[in-house]
């Protein structure tokens, strides 16, 4: 079949270029003709680079992180142009999208309705889409908290073929609206894991995520001199961190991450990744990413590897030195299966 992955796979960030790279091999795996939908939109475009170039805001970015978040931003588009896109349409206008036999939304948080650029947009809800059949996989809400889904967006959920979704917080609103549980599904790092070669450097713990809180700077900073690690910040600047490596493109993140002895971060995809990978684990709460990785470590039963301002510093020193889990293993292998099952059903038309 044609399969079309409509998602977020052009943001300038590491965990919506993997998602997307990983859903679209993994179809293309089990041999159909797979493409990202391969939407546009000036608006969004806009607002992705401006953040690109000043994470940190309100705080403003220095000329020379400017210029390595050029080399950044650079390296993804590169990267974007080496994916299997389809004919480019207008977000806002999709009546140019190319047909496609089945059409996949998902993954990311397609479905929040808050999203700062993407909220809202009817395409990632099925309005618009020339396909036979368009399903989900790994749908999120990310952080829209509200108790129900507004009687618009649960019909288009309602039209859609088959749902599943990779998190607590979607699985509930989508199980409100429609009067059904969706498919729980993992996300697609964790489904289908990058393959590459890990850097060969000193040992180190990689640090990913921005606005981290000081109290967990301080104590992962600590954890990694006590243990004779450097701390190497990817992607966004952490001063605390020993070294900062703000233009690594998508590759390197993945190649940094094999490498590391250890990851400490605040997001769902530096999660995902250190599992995939095996690695040591430490994340910390933030505000728009904490729906994300709370459910996520429900999920695999690996709460042990969140950590909060009010426990015992030493904790985070301990999840740095600790391996995933055997149970945390197995119940990635077996959500695993259970997911890949539910792609092929849906592939087959039988979800």
């Amino acid at each position: 079949m044609r399969v079309g992955v409509l998602t977020f796979h052009r943001c300038i960030n590491y965990g919506s270029y993997w998602q997307a790279r990983c859903l679209v091999e993994a179809i293309a795996a089990r041999g159909h003709d797979a493409v990202l939908l391969d939407h546009h939109s000036r608006e969004v475009t806009s607002r992705e680079w401006r953040y690109a170039f000043q994470p940190l805001t309100p705080d403003r970015s220095s000329r020379a992180d400017v210029a390595q978040y050029g080399r950044k931003l650079r390296k993804f588009v590169a990267a974007f142009r080496a994916l299997p896109l389809s004919a480019p349409f207008d977000l806002d206008n999709p009546s140019a999208m190319p047909p496609v036999d089945l059409a996949v939304i998902g993954s990311d948080e397609v479905l929040n309705l808050s999203h700062p650029w993407y909220g809202g947009k009817p395409v990632f809800w099925g309005d618009g889409i020339a396909a036979s059949r368009t399903v989900t996989y790994a749908a999120s809400f990310g952080n829209y908290a509200a108790d129900f889904v507004e009687p618009q967006w649960s019909e288009r959920l309602r039209a859609l073929d088959a749902i599943s979704v990779r998190d607590d917080n979607s699985f509930g609103l989508v199980a409100r609206a429609l009067g059904r549980e969706p498919a729980m599904v993992l996300d697609p790092v964790l489904l289908n894991p990058p393959q590459v070669q890990a850097v060969d450097e000193a040992p180190y713990v990689l640090v990913y995520g921005h606005h981290i809180p000081d109290w967990f700077a301080v104590r992962v900073s600590e954890a990694a001199r006590a243990r004779g690690l450097r701390t190497i910040s990817v992607g966004y600047r952490n001063d605390w961190a020993d070294e900062q490596r703000l233009d690594a493109g998508p590759q390197e993140f993945a190649a940094l991450v094999a490498g590391a002895q250890a990851v400490a971060t605040t997001y769902f995809h530096g999660c995902c990744f250190a599992l995939a990978n095996g690695k040591p684990l430490v994340c910390a709460p933030s505000d728009y990413r904490w729906t994300k990785v709370r459910d996520l470590t429900a999920l695999l039963g690996a709460e042990r590897h969140l950590t909060f301002e009010d426990r015992d510093p030493a904790d985070v020193g301990a999840l740095l030195a600790e391996p995933v889990s055997d149970a945390i293993q197995a119940r990635i292998a077996d959500l695993r299966a259970q997911s890949a099952a539910w792609l092929d059903a849906a592939l087959a038309g039988r979800a």
